[in-house]
């Protein structure tokens, strides 16, 4: 696991001096949180590209930039592939040589051997850029998924690429603040991909590959798309294949030269993947965190599911003063504001786990997958609105728009009468159209976030809504929100963190599985709940859903309230935010009349970002590399 960061000119005219090599060292320092453990750089005419390593495989063989066949080509990359093994073996046969046994070394080698089509084979995480010298030609590419972070920005002399932006941030005047972007993130919580919070960097989506020819434009091109296609079968069908699927996941996922540690919730997909990892290492540690807030502190549960897989758990508990502190860090490590409060549970397990392991696994991913949220259930309820005529519809939705805010019905009869696309923005959803017009200052009747949700239903119109909604969630809440949190708080302590449930092998069982495998029988992800029963304690089988929930509301009507008030008042965001709005949210939520806390959460990680990034009145000091 690993960063980098590089630059390629539109044609050979790069005339390496110290400059140029202190600023991509510089770019390289900065994010030396996720590879403490060796440094590396090459520079030619028309490249430089510089690369940290948090070793995990093959401790001697991993050093890059990594040359091969006599140096035609260099390659950096920042992730595991798991099937390198097999794609090696194939490779040996086929008379390719390797003088390392990394998985590095199998990538490049694959693409020498296939081109741009080697994506197509890989199983695993990534973000790698590849320099053939012969050619001149630059290729890079994203994983599946985007469980691997990679940015990019185009300048006219060359573009510049990174693990984090923060890399792309360094020199010159701070980048203008994408007005659009900011819009995006008031609905969503996070800025969705390819867009970031900086006007002139764009992040690389998941499953496409850039390709730079020299003096040529860049192409940007997709190699992968998830979708769904459901298949008639049994749930003894559907049961089998998950366990499989899964099992073998979790074994590919354990290769490792360093001991792996797994994070355990009280929730059924943690508590399975410790299960299924325990096969393949019975003396496997985990790592909880809770809250003192009542409600909020999954410690007992995830001990005694720890006590009864017959692993250690170590816990840790968190106050409001530990979160106060830390948050200037956290936002850093972000790099774009990020308003979801499970960053913070996030941050300080990842850095309890570092204490004892360099690699964890996590759940992520199977709600998305598997058809978990609670929200998924609503086609069900909401299924008779479908026999409604469509004057019928029209005439409930004026009656129930009529209705008092709160009143009982107005919101099963909103929604009911809203045709899916205009009501489902994903899994979380902070400000509609119109309170952003209170709170923005800048906000434009042309940036719907329709414009971000459009392009995926029309692509799954022929999907029941049940798929619709995690193709929306998939490609934008997965990679945008849970996928950033999981990356950037273990990297921040230098963990590698691993999610078995996103391989592209479960995704292929996953897809196939209809609605009723997904959200029948009363209860969400029913098919994959029934294939872990007899492997997760009964106890977490159909335990509610709440993974590491966050005290946020309780907080900012107590310890954070004039944290929060501190810096509404403080930071210099006149241009964009109505303060004054923001502060009666604050006041209204703190005298009990609306729950306000995730919309005050949403402007206060803005207001924070900016302090941090644009206005530089916040500092957060860049400490040395987690080492062990």
């Amino acid at each position: 696991m690993c960063g980098f960061c590089g630059y390629i000119a539109n044609k050979n005219q790069l005339e390496p001096g110290n400059h140029e090599q202190n600023a991509m060292t510089a770019r390289a320092e900065i994010i030396n949180h996720r590879g403490p453990d060796d440094v590396g750089y090459y520079t030619d005419d028309q490249v430089q590209l510089a690369f940290r390593r948090l070793s995990i495989i093959d401790l001697a063989g991993g050093h890059q930039p990594l040359p091969y066949e006599n140096e035609r080509y260099y390659i950096i990359f920042n992730g595991e592939v798991y099937n390198y093994v097999e794609l090696r073996n194939e490779l040996i046969e086929k008379g390719y040589s390797f003088e390392t046994t990394s998985d590095t070394e199998v990538i490049v080698a694959l693409y020498a051997d296939r081109g741009v089509e080697c994506v197509n084979y890989f199983r695993g995480m990534f973000g790698f850029i590849i320099w053939d010298k012969q050619e001149r030609t630059l290729f890079a590419a994203r994983d599946h998924f985007g469980i691997k972070p990679f940015y990019y920005m185009e300048q006219d002399d060359g573009v510049f690429f990174a693990s984090e932006m923060k890399s792309l941030l360094i020199g010159g005047d701070p980048h203008p603040v994408a007005e659009k972007a900011l819009q995006y993130y008031l609905t969503f919580q996070f800025v969705p991909e390819p867009h970031t919070l900086s006007e002139n960097i764009k992040s690389l989506e998941p499953g496409h590959y850039l390709l730079k020819k020299n003096g040529e434009p860049i192409q940007n091109k997709a190699f992968w798309k998830p979708s769904f296609a459901p298949v008639n079968q049994s749930l003894d069908e559907a049961k089998k294949k998950i366990q499989d699927v899964l099992i073998d996941s979790v074994k590919i996922h354990m290769r490792s030269d360093v001991p792996v540690g797994a994070f355990l919730s009280s929730g059924i997909d943690s508590t399975s993947i410790v299960a299924l990892a325990k096969r393949y290492n019975e003396n496997i540690k985990t790592f909880t965190v809770g809250f003192a807030s009542k409600g909020y502190n999954e410690i007992d549960v995830a001990r005694d599911s720890a006590e009864k897989l017959g692993v250690e758990n170590y816990a840790l508990e968190i106050s409001a003063e530990m979160c106060m502190k830390e948050m200037p860090k956290i936002v850093w490590h972000m790099d774009n504001p990020l308003a979801d409060p499970a960053a913070i549970p996030n941050y300080f397990v990842a850095r309890e786990a570092r204490k004892h392991v360099k690699v964890v696994l996590s759940g992520e991913g199977s709600d998305e997958l598997f058809g978990g949220y609670n929200i998924y259930r609503e086609p069900l309820s909401l299924k008779w609105f479908d026999s409604v005529p469509k004057p019928g519809k029209a005439l409930l939705h004026a009656v129930a728009s009529r209705m008092p805010v709160g009143m009982k019905g107005r919101s099963y009869l909103l929604r009911g009468t809203t045709p899916l696309p205009e009501r489902y923005v994903g899994n979380a959803f902070i400000f509609n159209e119109e309170e952003k017009k209170y709170v923005l200052k800048t906000f434009s009747e042309h940036t719907p976030f329709t414009d971000v949700t459009n392009p995926i239903y029309k692509k799954a119109f022929e999907n029941n809504k049940l798929d619709q909604m995690q193709l929306v969630d998939i490609e934008t809440w997965l990679r945008g929100d849970i996928l950033v949190v999981a990356d950037r708080m273990t990297m921040a302590h230098s963990l590698e963190l691993r999610v078995p449930f996103l391989d592209k092998e479960v995704f292929e069982v996953a897809k196939t599985l209809p609605a009723e495998l997904k959200t029948g029988d009363g209860t969400t992800k029913y098919a994959f709940r029934e294939a872990m029963r007899g492997i997760v304690p009964d106890s977490i089988l159909f335990r509610k859903k709440l993974g590491f929930p966050v005290p946020i509301r309780i907080w900012l009507k107590g310890e954070m309230y004039d944290w929060a008030r501190k810096i509404i008042h403080d930071s210099n965001t006149d241009a964009y935010i109505n303060k004054s709005y923001a502060l009666k949210l604050l006041d209204d939520h703190c005298s009990g009349k609306m729950d306000n806390s995730r919309k005050i959460w949403t402007v206060l990680m803005f207001m924070l970002w900016h302090q941090i990034y644009i206005e530089k009145t916040v500092i957060v000091e860049h400490e040395p590399a987690f080492q062990v």
